[in-house]
């Protein structure tokens, strides 16, 4: 009947489905659709491979001391989190491409719920950070210059893979946020930006005490610290988790936020 038809139709007469929608198919789905861009995984896979072969394997500091390895080890880490914010952000900005071929217009009429759909590319692109890690840790393991204890190789490895769900949601946020012509030069320039501010590739100790200070508030500082962790050691702040928190709960906000007034204009 067609007034059966249309009311099947209507997403606010159909039930909500387990878990708002979230379901293992369409993580498969959605992981097949971002692994076939190909020049975003290789982009994503080579640029923090190339920079830890420009900067972690130099004679002149590669061996020496950091913690319970060496400054190659450091480097290592430093770049493969790099890659994987870049990969995670990247992937959740491939929201911006479904915008403009009309997705979303599609979404509207299902009962997915912006949580589980957001939660769905967060798991997609946390498959591609996890790439990025393995690729920038197997070469190090090739070059056998990081130095450092097994446990501290696996316990970085998976700081660095869990904690790049940070920037999926950023990546998501900024993809509703702005048109797809200019998303990943957004992303791109902002991912610099935090990787110096936070200190990824300039040490703290080298600022001045107020952009210390400063570099404490910017979205990469606390999970950097995190990452590093394992290997340096030391002191453990709690503000490195927190930081690490709020930035993460305010992207998934924002990104849910934008999925709602995305879909609502349909």
């Amino acid at each position: 009947m067609p007034g059966a038809s249309t009311a099947s139709l209507d997403p606010q007469t159909r039930s909500v489905p387990p878990l708002g929608g979230f379901s293992p198919g369409l993580v498969a789905i959605e992981l097949r659709r971002l692994l076939r861009n190909r020049r975003t995984v290789i982009f994503t896979l080579v640029v923090p491979v190339l920079f830890f072969l420009l900067f972690g394997l130099n004679s002149a500091y590669a061996t020496n001391p950091v913690g319970d390895g060496n400054e190659s080890a450091f480097i290592m880490i430093s770049m493969a989190l790099y890659g994987a914010v870049l990969a995670t952000a990247s992937g959740g900005a491939m929201v911006s491409v479904e915008r403009l071929q009309g997705w979303s217009r599609q979404l509207r009429i299902t009962p997915l719920q912006p949580v589980a759909y957001i939660a769905i590319k967060m798991a997609t692109s946390l498959a591609l950070g996890l790439l990025a890690v393995v690729a920038v840790f197997a070469v190090g393991v090739l070059t056998h210059k990081p130095v450092m204890p097994l446990g501290t190789w696996l316990a970085s490895g998976i700081a660095l893979w869990l904690g790049s769900l940070l920037f999926a949601a950023f990546g998501l946020f900024v993809g509703y946020l702005l048109p797809s012509e200019n998303v990943m030069q957004i992303i791109g320039f902002s991912l610099m930006l935090f990787s110096f501010g936070g200190g990824l590739f300039i040490p703290l100790s080298q600022f001045s005490h107020p952009l210390r200070v400063l570099a404490t508030f910017t979205p990469l500082y606390g999970l950097n610290q995190l990452v590093h962790y394992p290997l340096v050691q030391g002191g453990f702040h709690w503000s490195w988790v927190a930081n690490l928190v709020v930035w993460l709960v305010l992207f998934v906000a924002g990104a849910a936020w934008r999925f709602r007034k995305d879909t609502a204009r349909v």
